[in-house]
């Protein structure tokens, strides 16, 4: 299943620890790319069907999954963090309790989005705004996918659990199983059984709990005989519980300014007009392709700084904060890079419309910007979830939106699309430099190896 980093003799040379940090991303990296495959069949199902509302409503309500789902992210950061630190102590009753607690809360807030889905999905799709036709075609695919939220959010712990523990591998295997299903049960019921909206919705379910299930089973295989007396403290262990909510409603407030930020960003883009809001749909993909390897040098941090921190292993950690910088800035340079030689070309790739090409390519320089920009918004965010370090990741993630992205965007109004730009790109780089100051304000005070697991 891979091996996990959980030595405790003073460190890595560089070059190990730039192994170390390529042998866990590449796979993150892989599955990140494997994400937009599904929504591509999906959309090539669908879009063959005899009228175009079906793709709509697949389309709006595959959006409004996205959104809500994503707000429970935390779920796989916090068993991230939490897990490699356990790892890096050696503290196996720790490492059960974090999986087994992560999964039980993943199913409680599973099962209570459930019964709460008669509120959500009007008001969901209510704020989406779609045509009468397509929104009804959503909601049908709303109420069916609803039923795969324990296992979605599941799915989200054990993978968090297995990057804590350093086999990312498995992660993208668990990304290959759930595409393929998706993938096949897609064509079975649409292609096969002349289901609609309904059928894509129906596969989507099933191969989450088939991920689900097979999730548990590598970790069962990855049990290594602890015994099922251990897991016993998982519920019992209410102390326990206590530090994975605090982890995690930090970073559940922190995602949720995220998702105000991108929101807002669509919101005053569509204002502009419908011109400005598709040229913005085409170059946010540039943000999307650049963030695959970003993320992946990103999620790689967070298991090996979690693991070093656990293991109080000072030049360890310098090591890997060294290397993962490294390995972040190159794949930074190479998007802009590629951005900058490629990216009109990419534009004409995404769309055919001439108007949307032409307004696209007047912002085209923002996106050869953003990676660099960016890179360390990526980089200092895996740092502090290994660290748990979750309350410095919400705190500046509220002020950069109240004080950075709010108020250019407030005085750059007349700069039309660009002063729009110029306020998300001021808030990408406040978090960066935020963080950055607490991270270095740490750093001098040495508190990087102290009680860290409630931080």
């Amino acid at each position: 299943m891979g091996a996990e980093y959980n030595s405790t003799g003073g460190g890595v040379r560089p070059m190990q620890a730039r192994r170390r940090v390529w042998a866990l991303a590449w796979p993150l990296i892989v599955s990140n790319i494997t994400v937009p495959l599904l929504g591509l069949v999906d959309t090539a199902v669908v879009g063959h069907l005899p009228d175009n509302r079906y793709l709509g409503g697949v389309t709006l309500g595959a959006t409004l999954f996205s959104f809500l789902y994503w707000g429970f992210g935390f779920l796989r950061m916090g068993t991230t963090g939490l897990t490699a630190q356990a790892l890096g102590r050696d503290d196996t009753d720790d490492i059960i309790r974090v999986l087994g607690q992560s999964l039980v809360l993943a199913v409680v807030i599973g099962i209570a989005l459930i019964a709460l889905h008669p509120l959500l999905i009007p008001l969901g799709l209510h704020l989406l705004d779609g045509s009468a036709a397509v929104t009804a075609e959503a909601d049908v695919y709303a109420r069916i996918r609803i039923a795969s939220a324990p296992a979605v959010l599941a799915n989200y712990a054990l993978i968090g659990w297995f990057l804590g523990r350093g086999y990312s591998r498995v992660t993208l295997l668990l990304m290959v199983i759930n595409n393929s299903v998706n993938i096949v049960l897609d064509l079975v019921f649409v292609m096969g059984l002349g289901m609609t909206t309904a059928g894509v919705a129906l596969a989507s379910v099933l191969a989450d709990y088939v991920t689900l299930v097979s999730g548990i089973g590598l970790a069962l295989l990855a049990w290594h005989g602890w015994g099922w007396r251990r897991v016993s403290g998982v519920f019992a262990d209410m102390a326990g519980y206590g530090r994975l909510l605090s982890v995690n409603l930090a970073l559940f407030i922190r995602t949720l300014c995220l998702l105000f930020a991108f929101a807002f960003f669509h919101s005053r883009g569509a204002q502009l007009g419908d011109v400005t809001l598709a040229a913005n749909a085409v170059l946010l993909q540039f943000v999307l392709l650049a963030s695959y390897g970003l993320d992946g040098f990103a999620h790689a941090t967070e298991s090996l700084v979690g693991q070093r921190i656990g293991a109080a292993d000072q030049a360890g950690f310098r090591s890997v904060v060294r290397a993962a910088t490294e390995w972040s800035l190159v794949t930074a340079g190479a998007a802009s890079l590629g951005f900058a030689l490629g990216g009109g070309a990419l534009i004409d790739l995404l769309t055919d419309l001439p108007a949307v090409r032409e307004t696209a390519d007047q912002y085209l320089p923002w996106m050869v910007a953003m990676p660099v920009l960016a890179v360390g918004s990526y980089l200092l965010d895996g740092l502090f979830i290994g660290a748990t370090r979750t309350r410095a990741m919400r705190d500046t993630m509220i002020a950069a939106v109240l004080f950075f992205y709010l108020p250019v965007w407030w005085l750059t109004q007349s700069l039309g699309n660009h002063g729009l730009w110029l306020a998300f790109v001021s808030f990408t780089v406040a978090r960066s430099l935020l963080l950055g100051a607490v991270f270095w304000r740490e750093w001098r005070r040495g508190s990087w190896f102290g009680e860290t697991r409630t931080a």
